[in-house]
C-alpha cells in the first residue's frame, strides 16, 4: 500500500501575474470572454449558432450518430476519408478535443493554461457507450473478442492492454497539479460485461488501475473515475471505492469518484461512501456532476424535473462545503464525524458554481470548517462560466482553481464523445441563450458594433 501526501496545487493570487502570460489588465466586467483567442471565439460562435437552430442541429446530430457507428466503409470512415476527417477536425473536434497527437495535445494543454486555467483534466477517448437495453449487443462484443483472441481473451484482454497503454500515455501529456480522467468502459467488453453482470472485474483491469493510480500518485496528478451508464456504474463505483481505500491517505485525495446529481439514488450512494471514508479513515474524492447519460440511462432512475436535479446538485455541493451531509457533521450530539473530503464541482451552471465559490470563500474568511474545492467545465463549452469564475476572488485574494476537461485521440476514436458533447451543447443552448449571447457580445465588441 502506498502512503504519501499529495499537495493540492496552490491557487494563484489575483495579485500575482500569470507566469505564462505576464501581467494583463482584466477584461471589461461584462465581457468575460475577452481573453479568448479570436479563432477559438469564432469557432465557438459557429458551433453555438448551429446548436441554437433546430433545423441545422437535428440533421447534424443524426449525421454524427451515423459516423459514430463502427464498421463504416471508407467513404464514411472519419479516420480514412481525408475530406470527412478535415471537416470534423476543423469544426467539432477542435472545439471539444485536445488533439490527435502528442504534439497537438500538449499544445492545447499549454494554450488553456496560458488563458488562466489552473490546469486541465485530460482523458483518453477510447470508451464504450451503450443503451440500457443493449445487453445482447454487449454479449456479442465479448463473444467477438473471444473468437478473435482465443480462450485467453477474458484473462488477457487485448482491449484492456490497449486501454492501459493509452491511459498511461495520457498521464505523460499532463503535469503536476493536472488531472487524469478515465472511463473504465474503454477497457473493453470483458470489463463492461463483468460490471453489467455484477461480477468482479478481470484481474488484468485491477492490475492496470493500480499501475495507473501509482503513476498518478508519483507524478502528483489526481485521477478521476468518470461516471458511466447505470448499466455498469455500480461495479465502477465499487472498484473506485477500493482504489480510494488504497491511495487516498492524508488530507489530499488522489482518486475521485463521480456522482451524478440527476440520479435519485445519488444521495444514498454518496452517504454509503462517506460512511466508508469515516469508518476506514481515507479521504473521499468527490466529483459532482449533474449527469451526462440522459439519452441512454433508464429514465425512471432520473429526477422527473430539471429543477429537482438542480436542487439535488446544490444541496450536495453546499452540504460538502459546510461539512454536513445527512447524519454526518450535523450539529446534534448524535451526529457522526464528517470525514476528509476533496470536492470537484464540474458544472456548466453559472449560478451553482458562483454560489459554491462564494460560500467557500465566506467560510474560509470566517474561520468555519470547509473542504478543498475546485471547479471544472468541458473544453469548448460554458466558456462564459469558466472565465467568470476566473474573475472571482476568494479569501486573501486567491483565485478559484478552474480546470478545463478535454479528450484526446483520433477523430474516429472521439466521434462518440463528440456526439455526447453536441447533444449536451444542444440542451444547454436550447435551455438558455446565455452562452451564445456572451459569445455574440464579445464578437460584437471586437468588431466594434
Amino acid at each position: 500500500m502506498l502512503h504519501f501526501r499529495l499537495s493540492m496545487p496552490r491557487l494563484r493570487s489575483s495579485k500575482t501575474p500569470n507566469s505564462a502570460t505576464g501581467s494583463k489588465p482584466l477584461p471589461p466586467p461584462d465581457f468575460p470572454l475577452a481573453t479568448m483567442p479570436l479563432r477559438m471565439l469564432l469557432r465557438s460562435l459557429f458551433i453555438a449558432t448551429i446548436s441554437s437552430k433546430r433545423y441545422l442541429l437535428i440533421p447534424a446530430l443524426h449525421l454524427l450518430a451515423f459516423f459514430a457507428k463502427p464498421g463504416r466503409s471508407f467513404l464514411f470512415n472519419v479516420d480514412r476519408n481525408p475530406v470527412l476527417h478535415a471537416l470534423l477536425k476543423k469544426t467539432l473536434y477542435n472545439q471539444f478535443c485536445a488533439g490527435e497527437s502528442v504534439q497537438e495535445t500538449k499544445a492545447c494543454v499549454r494554450q488553456l493554461k496560458e488563458l488562466g486555467f489552473q490546469g486541465v483534466i485530460l482523458t483518453y477517448a477510447k470508451e464504450m457507450v451503450f443503451d440500457h437495453k443493449a445487453r445482447a449487443e454487449l454479449q456479442e462484443s465479448v463473444d467477438l473478442e473471444r473468437a478473435k483472441y482465443g480462450k485467453v481473451a477474458p484473462e488477457c484482454s487485448a482491449s484492456i492492454e490497449e486501454w492501459r497503454l493509452g491511459t498511461l500515455k495520457t498521464v505523460d501529456l499532463i503535469d503536476e497539479g493536472d488531472m487524469l480522467a478515465i472511463k473504465m468502459s474503454g477497457a473493453g467488453p470483458s470489463v463492461t460485461s463483468a460490471f453489467a453482470n455484477n461480477a468482479p472485474p478481470p484481474p488484468q483491469l485491477l492490475s492496470a488501475l493500480s499501475e495507473i493510480a501509482t503513476k498518478c500518485a508519483d507524478r502528483r496528478i489526481r485521477l478521476i473515475v468518470d461516471a458511466e451508464s447505470q448499466h455498469i456504474q455500480p461495479g465502477i463505483a465499487h472498484t473506485t471505492l477500493s482504489l480510494m481505500r488504497q491511495f487516498n491517505h492524508g488530507a489530499d485525495a488522489v482518486i475521485y469518484n463521480t456522482y451524478q446529481a440527476y440520479l435519485k439514488s445519488t444521495p444514498a450512494v454518496l452517504a454509503h461512501h462517506i460512511d466508508a471514508a469515516e469508518k476506514e479513515g481515507f479521504t473521499l474524492g468527490l466529483k459532482l456532476v449533474r449527469g451526462a447519460y440522459m439519452h441512454s440511462d433508464d429514465r425512471a432512475l432520473i429526477h422527473a424535473r430539471k429543477q429537482d436535479t438542480d436542487d439535488a446538485y446544490n444541496a450536495l455541493a453546499q452540504g460538502a462545503l459546510c461539512r454536513r451531509i445527512g447524519e454526518f457533521g450535523a450539529p446534534d450530539a448524535d451526529a457522526r464525524r464528517f470525514p476528509a473530503v476533496n470536492l470537484l464541482l464540474a458544472s456548466h451552471n453559472k449560478d451553482s458554481v458562483l454560489a459554491a465559490h462564494r460560500l467557500h470563500a465566506q467560510r474560509v474568511e470566517a474561520g468555519l470548517p470547509t473542504v478543498p474545492v475546485c471547479y471544472a467545465q468541458l473544453h469548448g463549452m460554458a466558456d462564459a462560466v469558466s472565465f467568470s469564475l476566473l474573475r472571482e476572488e476568494g479569501a486573501e485574494g486567491e483565485k478559484p482553481g478552474v480546470f478545463k476537461c478535454s479528450t484526446w485521440g483520433s477523430v474516429g476514436e472521439c466521434v462518440g464523445y463528440l456526439l455526447r458533447r453536441a447533444v449536451e451543447n444542444r440542451d444547454a443552448v436550447l435551455r438558455t441563450g446565455e452562452e451564445v449571447r456572451a459569445v455574440r457580445r464579445e464578437v460584437g465588441r471586437r468588431l466594434g458594433f
